[in-house]
């Protein structure tokens, strides 16, 4: 990473039960910028937070995979594996190599060491970590 960069930029995946609470403790950093939002619910707490913030919202994660090298990490909060998959092949495509995607665990890591104790998340298939 740069070290003159003042601010890590950020997408989110996402913005149910995962991506919302990670959205609010993210974008009260002033060293986070939280670029755009994805999920195929419109009215998913996360989106709705998101618009209220400013922030891009779209339903289509290629979409945010070809904002490209603008996004630093994109954090991928869905709980389905072909999520990943596809944004993995979309970076592949345009020659993406310096954006990373972070997988739904380092979330839930990062969560629970800002609370203190282990978070639990869940998705329709149950819980996010085994």
């Amino acid at each position: 990473m740069n070290m003159q960069k003042a601010q890590i930029s950020i997408a989110i995946i996402g913005a149910g039960e995962t991506g919302t609470p990670l959205l609010t403790q993210l974008s009260a950093s002033d060293f986070i910028n939280i670029l755009a939002v994805a999920d195929v619910n419109d009215n998913a707490a996360g989106m709705r937070f998101a618009r209220e913030k400013g922030i891009k919202t779209t339903n289509d994660l290629i979409e945010v995979a070809n904002m490209g090298e603008a996004i630093d990490i994109i954090i991928e909060v869905t709980g389905k594996n072909e999520v990943r998959d596809q944004l993995r092949q979309a970076l592949y495509k345009t020659g993406n190599n310096h954006t990373v995607i972070m997988h739904e665990i380092i979330a839930i890591l990062l969560m629970s060491l800002s609370q203190g104790q282990l978070v639990q998340i869940k998705h329709e298939e149950g819980l996010a970590y085994a």
